[in-house]
């Protein structure tokens, strides 16, 4: 069974940082394309980044230079670094493989 962990999430003042993880099935994971994605209250999920099996990262717009995308493969464990938080990046965050989903992490960004 694959199973997606989401960890990490929280309320952060603008311009604060926050680091997400998403833990993955044992052994599979690491061969594959890892993305995550958001979903803000009342939008479409949206697409925020993704990293290939070999560590080759992608970026929405949105969030290039402030968000940054690793993998450690040894841990099973994507990671997604966000600093420079703004108010719109409030939304659950999910990270996806192979077509399965975590439960996702609420992230806040408040004063």
């Amino acid at each position: 069974q694959v199973q997606l962990v989401e960890s990490g999430g929280g309320l952060v003042q603008p311009g604060g940082s926050l680091r997400l993880s998403c833990v993955g099935s044992r052994g599979i994971f690491r061969l594959f394309a890892v993305g995550w994605y958001r979903q803000a209250p009342g939008k479409e999920r949206e697409w925020v980044a993704s990293i290939t099996s070999t560590g080759s990262a992608h970026y929405d717009d949105s969030v290039k230079g402030r968000f940054t995308i690793s993998r450690d493969n040894a841990k099973d464990t994507v990671y997604l670094q966000m600093d420079s938080l703004k108010p719109e990046d409030t939304a659950v965050y999910y990270c996806q493989f192979s077509g399965n989903w975590g439960q996702g992490t609420q992230v806040t960004v408040s004063s």
